[in-house]
């Protein structure tokens, strides 16, 4: 049974409501002020709270603070009632997280209304986040075993033989081995580095001084970091001949310089990892405004607007399809990274088609630029 807790402080008007909502079938707690109410909620985790503002001890305002600072407020559907009916006061509950906000007097339509069309809106929302945990499972249960065990076989395959065969093996053959091995412990190394990379931003996204203490650093001219890069990841994939290069140098940007580096690797190790090899990868840098506007352009097999904005650790699309490696932390570092230094990341794309992808963040002209201190 859903449990709806009423806090108010008018006893007649708390039990009106009451009654009301135990007619239509719910299981109902009452409090007559801020403090209890805080109290019962936290005793009896209700799916909704219908909450008066103007109460003795605590007021409305207090008590979604109080939850929200315990975490229980974040989901749980919170009414407002109160008898300001002052379109600022309005705008004030609606910023303090209230989901609803309904003016005495109502009636009982209008209050049976905005209940369920909050525990609708909550239905919906706990349907999309068992959806999304869903997803994240299925594909930590098909990438994680095959990103560990496929680099781990050959590392233990080839290091076996060459403890086994070394004496009677020829040069060549060891230093064969010895590639494929080195090859398996860089995949390695790569989801592990990636791993640690987007734990550490999730840390900092839940960290507002350090979020703003990040946008402080600077990186000035941009293109050698970018094109030395890009480089490195055309010569990892043997592909050389299909990087374009067209980056303007007369920037300086709001970014510190590793995470530069690392948005830029992941982008571009993207665009090679899902295009073909003699398809171009384009890589255009330059100033736009107050924006440096890093544009990465492959022409491989596309990716679809909804997919783009699911992209999260560990989720990875069509993996059943089409074979690739890693777990899904590469555009995830991008996206959390950009947005951590206030820029922002857009795609365009056509499957089978091509697809680009634009990183903005912010920047000034070189000869505009003073040096600030690191804070």
């Amino acid at each position: 049974m859903t449990k709806i807790l009423v806090i108010e402080d008018a006893e007649a008007l708390r039990k009106d409501i009451i009654e009301m909502l135990s007619f239509e079938g719910f299981e109902v707690f009452g409090a007559g002020n801020g403090r209890q109410g805080l109290q019962v909620a936290r005793e009896s985790q209700p799916d909704l709270i219908i909450c008066d503002i103007m109460m003795p001890e605590l007021d409305g305002y207090g008590v979604l603070e109080g939850l929200q600072k315990d975490g229980d407020g974040l989901t749980v559907p919170f009414i407002f009632l109160t008898a300001k009916a002052d379109k600022g006061d309005m705008r004030q509950g609606m910023q303090s997280g209230a989901d609803d906000y309904l003016p005495k007097p109502f009636t009982a339509a209008e209050l049976i209304a905005s209940v369920r069309k909050q525990l609708e809106k909550r239905s919906k929302f706990d349907k999309m986040s068992s959806q999304k945990l869903e997803e994240l499972r299925d594909n930590i249960i098909l990438a994680l075993p095959h990103e560990l065990r496929t680099p781990l076989t050959g590392i233990l395959g080839f290091s076996d033989i060459l403890v086994t065969d070394c004496k009677v093996m020829d040069g060549d053959k060891v230093a064969e081995m010895a590639q494929y091995i080195y090859s398996a412990a860089q995949r390695l190394y790569h989801l592990t580095e990636n791993y640690l990379v987007y734990a550490q931003l999730e840390v900092m996204m839940s960290d507002a001084e350090r979020r703003e203490a990040m946008r402080h650093f600077r990186t000035p001219r941009p293109q050698a970091l970018i094109e030395d890069a890009a480089i490195q990841k055309a010569q990892l994939y043997s592909r050389e001949a299909d990087l374009e290069l067209s980056v303007s140098d007369e920037a300086t940007i709001s970014v510190l310089e590793d995470n530069l580096k690392k948005i830029v690797q992941e982008v571009i190790d993207n665009a090679f990892k899902f295009s073909l090899p003699g398809k171009r990868v384009r890589v255009e840098g330059k100033m736009e405004d107050n924006h440096y506007l890093l544009t990465v352009t492959d022409y491989g097999r596309g990716m679809t607007r909804q997919e783009f904005n699911k992209v999260n650790a560990f989720m990875q699309f069509g993996r059943k399809w089409h074979e690739q490696q890693g777990m899904g932390f590469g555009l995830a570092i991008v996206k959390r990274s950009v947005d951590l230094h206030g820029g922002t990341v857009t795609l365009a794309s056509e499957i089978d088609q091509y697809t680009r992808i634009t990183i903005q963040l912010p920047a000034v002209h070189t000869m505009e630029y003073a040096p600030s201190r690191v804070l």
